[in-house]
């Protein structure tokens, strides 16, 4: 795919940061020449653009190709009636692990899968996000190189982190085989690195697992305006937090708090309504729970996504259920991605 030669303040100084940056950090990891650097979850020039055109060829919100990577990650366009992406199967799952149960999120998927990959050599690391250890509920991405550290960062959280800087991390320690966990936008910029292609990165990527995704939240807003101010709960007391139509705060305690998702949603970052994307449709494998409990919904939608899967469900490390059991929760994913996609295409105040 050829580079269009546009400077970075022509091109994504102009048209997406002012309202359209998500902080994914792609076009600082990618530059070539360290013109940029990550200040305040966005990118800031701290050097002269030498114009090489390679940050607006890998922005996810910049002219994004959607048909032109779907080719170049399954092979083929989505077919008519396809809503929510290219994909082989979709399937109700969980892990067989206790322990990965007591930590997950839903079902245990993505934790299972990474472990699993790791500990068979199909991958050196796993590039996600975790948890501050000074700020409690604070996201971070994260590099994890052994399966205490995969499970250490299981579970879901609603505060956007760049795993692209974690990705980096792991391609300067050499590591062969990456795989990488991100919301859509994070797997969006990772496929136009592999059309390109910056081969440094893209021979680096194993597999990338999409997490569904409505909206991400910003931290002062989430945690400490809406957990610690309105609801009176010490982030360092939670768990973990969840959203089942409501926001919920699950205590270390065993305690469940509740409040509106409404209450949440001014929190919500104003770039979120840009994107098309629900369900990581450009992900291997795509996750999310979507009201399930103890279960996570899956789609397999790469080859190779589907194989990581089967291996693991054959291994016994997972139990998988067809979607026909619940009916209703493909019917939610179909909404939600038609929702999203009509969203998307709204003009932004």
């Amino acid at each position: 795919m050829p580079i269009a030669k546009v400077s970075f303040e022509e091109s994504l100084g102009k048209s997406v940061l002012p309202k359209l940056c998500c902080g994914c950090a792609s076009c600082v990891v990618v530059c070539p020449f360290n013109c940029l650097e990550y200040v305040g979850r966005k990118p800031a020039l701290v050097k002269e653009c030498k114009v090489c055109g390679i940050c607006a060829q890998i922005c996810p919100k910049h002219n994004l190709p959607m048909p032109t990577l779907e080719q170049v990650v399954f092979g083929r366009e989505r077919k008519k009636g396809e809503e929510f992406g290219v994909y082989r199967d979709v399937v109700i799952a969980r892990t067989t692990d206790d322990h990965i149960m007591e930590k997950c999120q839903d079902g245990g998927i993505v934790t299972t899968l990474l472990v699993y990959a790791l500990e068979n050599g199909m991958i050196d690391g796993a590039a996600l996000s975790g948890t501050d250890e000074k700020e409690p509920l604070r996201t971070v991405p994260k590099l994890a190189t052994s399966a205490n550290e995969i499970i250490g960062c299981a579970g879901t959280r609603y505060t956007y982190s760049a795993n692209m800087l974690a990705f980096r991390e792991g391609v300067l320690q050499k590591k062969r085989s990456l795989a990488f966990v991100g919301v859509p936008c994070q797997i969006q910029t990772l496929r136009r690195i592999q059309a390109l292609p910056l081969k440094k990165y893209s021979d680096a990527l194993g597999f990338a697992v999409g997490l569904f995704c409505s909206e991400c939240f910003a931290y002062k807003g989430l945690v400490e305006k809406l957990i610690r101010g309105e609801m009176g709960i010490d982030p360092s007391d939670v768990k973990k937090v969840g959203i089942k139509g409501k926001i919920l705060v699950t205590m270390k305690s065993g305690e469940t708090k509740t409040v509106a998702l409404k209450d949440a949603k001014k929190y919500a970052y104003s770039f979120c309504s840009s994107c098309p994307d629900f369900s990581a449709e450009l992900a291997d494998i795509s996750v999310g729970g979507l009201g399930l409990n103890g279960w996570t919904l899956t789609v397999l939608r790469s080859e190779k996504g589907e194989e990581l899967f089967r291996k693991a469900e054959k291994e016994g490390l997972i139990r998988a259920r067809p979607i026909e059991e619940e009916k209703g929760v493909l019917d939610m994913l179909v909404k939600f991605s038609i929702r999203k996609r009509e969203n998307a295409s709204k003009p932004v105040s």
